[in-house]
């Protein structure tokens, strides 16, 4: 077998990079410091100005970083019929009372240290290391979250030993889940490593299943699926929200679902993804009316607080191992507060109903 390490010697690192952000988000992790955000009216006199030249005096930027806003999608426009659309052309031409909205985000810390906290190890070789995350803790260094996150704790087990294609902030960190979730993340030890997960990413061939227990029974549905585009939401923008292929600035997001018990007014599902998008089960399954228990973002205003998050466990994950070809399969027990919620709902139904 061809060792990776050299067919992938000379691989442009530009275009790693593109495809890591391809296979999954990272633009939103959770506890982030949502940065700034702020709004304008255009008077009468600016009407006919251009979207770049406007920007920057209402939001007391520099052209370059209006631009750069304009082209992430950061700035909203809302015109003569109430809705607010992404402006992705800096040459836009503004009519009086119209109103942009925009959003700066907070820097990302410059650097992630070492530090000595516990890790659940659940596999490790050479050149990969799955983890247990616990629910709780953030994956990587971001505003409102500079320290004691799972890289932290990496970089400290591995001795600075992590793949380096993912920055200073985010090493060996191929794939992500929320702070709150909890569950199976593989994190690569070199940058060879780190792009044959990649790449098994991008063709969805890993294996990611999650066990969630959502509102809502199934009554005649045993399986299913939600597939519509993610992107960030023109209202809210720590959130996410579905929209139709059509939609700029969104990314394609398929979610597979079987009902694994019902629970009453709940009910424990299986999930499994194609896509990695960033609060993605969350998302699809609110979109369908069925949110997850205990999300205080995309669940009912009256929220589990008792969860202190979602009840969402990456229990599964399965990935041929980049260097050695050996398919390699993980199963993790389902958490306490999971296994908690699950039989207090068990004890309300007088047991569980398939």
């Amino acid at each position: 077998m061809m060792d990776i390490r050299e067919t992938n010697r000379d691989t442009n690192r530009e275009a790693i990079r593109e495809a890591i952000r391809e296979t999954e988000d990272i633009l939103l992790p959770d506890g982030e410091d949502a940065g700034q955000t702020g709004s304008a009216t255009v008077p009468p006199e600016s009407a006919g100005e251009r979207l770049d030249r406007f920007l920057p005096a209402a939001a007391g930027l520099s052209r370059a970083a209006a631009v750069r806003l304009i082209g992430e999608g950061y700035v909203l426009h809302r015109g003569a019929d109430g809705q607010n659309r992404p402006l992705p052309d800096k040459n836009t031409r503004l009519a009086a009372g119209d109103t942009l909205t925009w959003h700066i985000p907070a820097p990302e810390p410059s650097e992630a240290l070492p530090q000595d906290i516990p890790l659940s190890v659940v596999y490790e070789d050479g050149d990969i290391l799955v983890v247990n995350k616990p629910a709780g803790m953030v994956v990587h260094p971001a505003p409102g979250n500079p320290d004691g996150t799972l890289v932290n704790a990496l970089l400290w087990h591995c001795k600075g030993s992590l793949s380096g294609i993912g920055g200073e902030i985010r090493p060996g960190i191929v794939h992500r889940i929320d702070k709150d979730t909890s569950g199976l993340l593989v994190v690569a030890k070199d940058d060879a490593t780190h792009i044959g997960l990649s790449q098994q990413m991008a063709v969805h061939s890993v294996e990611r299943a999650y066990n969630t227990i959502v509102y809502g029974g199934f009554a005649h549905q045993d399986e299913g699926f939600v597939e519509s585009n993610l992107g960030r939401s023109k209202t809210d923008r720590k959130k996410m929200a579905v929209y139709p292929a059509s939609e700029p600035h969104t990314k394609y997001a398929y979610t597979g679902y079987k009902v694994l018990e019902r629970l009453g007014e709940f009910t424990m599902l299986e999930c499994r993804l194609k896509t990695g998008r960033t609060h993605q089960i969350r998302v699809h399954m609110a979109s369908i009316h069925h949110p997850v228990a205990g999300d205080p973002v995309y669940g009912p205003h009256n929220c589990i607080t008792s969860l202190h998050g979602q009840c969402l466990h990456a229990k599964t994950l399965g990935f041929v191992h980049p260097i050695t070809g050996e398919h390699l399969r993980f199963d993790s027990e389902l958490p306490d507060y999971f296994t908690r919620f699950l039989t207090t709902l068990r004890q309300r139904t007088g047991g569980n109903t398939l």
